[in-house]
């Protein structure tokens, strides 16, 4: 009977009324994102270039094959009018890889299907000038029984620091959901007027060859709808639980696609 009430409920969410997203909102998520780039591009030349292996402990977790998540920022999550902004910071080291075989990787877009589904659904290179890339990818978060589809675009740019050292800024300038992805009657919903599972979704890597292999930290930035009253325990563990796991796992497969490759 739980489990009937429990699914009653995520259909009710799945089929709410769109929720915008405010300019307001969106100007303060540029404001945070504006400092989490400062604080990126300082540490380009400094000898702190992985922040997550600043620590010798957390040097120890990634030379034994761990996977080191933290909040960028206080606890990860931060309230803002009618939103939430999720700061994350994840770290891997791939033994034995290149600089430029990891990178390689991280921009062969046409498989990253391959190496980063289910939640890559579709990706395709728009265009590319150099090291900058206009990629369109399909995304599909998942977690219990609601399932959210989106088309994205995405800004892309590399930094090449010097022969051991990468720089990555990836910018969403699209994200449109998807009502009944994969059925003839298959639409966007407006841009910015939807359930608001995912709004913004930036990202920060880092990419280090030293110790025999290939350090890769990666910044993800977000922004989502806030909880309405009475839908925390339904919600909640979606919009507070995916974007790390998003992060552990995104960091987990470029690990298994280079060592594969």
């Amino acid at each position: 009977m739980r489990s009937i009430i429990f699914l009653s409920l995520l259909s009710g969410v799945a089929a709410n009324a769109a929720v915008e997203l405010k300019r307001e909102t969106a100007a303060a998520f540029d404001r945070y994102v504006a400092g989490v780039e400062a604080h990126a591009e300082a540490r380009l030349h400094t000898v702190n270039f992985i922040r997550s292996a600043e620590t010798a402990e957390h040097r120890r977790d990634l030379l034994k094959g761990e996977v080191v998540v933290e909040p960028g920022q206080g606890n990860g999550e931060l309230e803002i009018k009618s939103a939430l902004i999720h700061d994350w910071v994840g770290a891997i080291f791939i033994p034995h890889a290149t600089l430029a075989k990891t990178v390689g990787i991280v921009q062969d877009y046409a498989h990253n299907k391959d190496y980063y589904g289910p939640e890559i659904a579709d990706a395709k290179v728009r265009s590319r000038n150099g090291n900058d890339f206009n990629v369109y990818m399909r995304i599909v978060k998942s977690k219990f029984f609601l399932t959210d589809v989106l088309n994205t675009e995405h800004e892309i740019h590399f930094e090449p620091i010097d022969a051991t050292h990468m720089y990555c800024r990836s910018r969403t300038t699209r994200i449109a959901e998807v009502n009944d992805p994969g059925k003839p009657d298959e639409h966007e919903l407006p841009v910015g007027n939807d359930r608001g599972l995912l709004w913004r979704m930036f990202g920060y890597w880092f990419f280090e060859e030293k110790d025999g292999g290939v350090y890769v930290e990666y910044e993800s930035v977000s922004l989502t709808r806030d909880i309405p009253f009475g839908m925390g325990k339904i919600l909640g563990p979606i919009l507070h639980g995916v974007p790390a796991e998003s992060l552990r796992a995104s960091l987990e497969k470029t690990r298994r696609a280079v060592n594969l490759n």
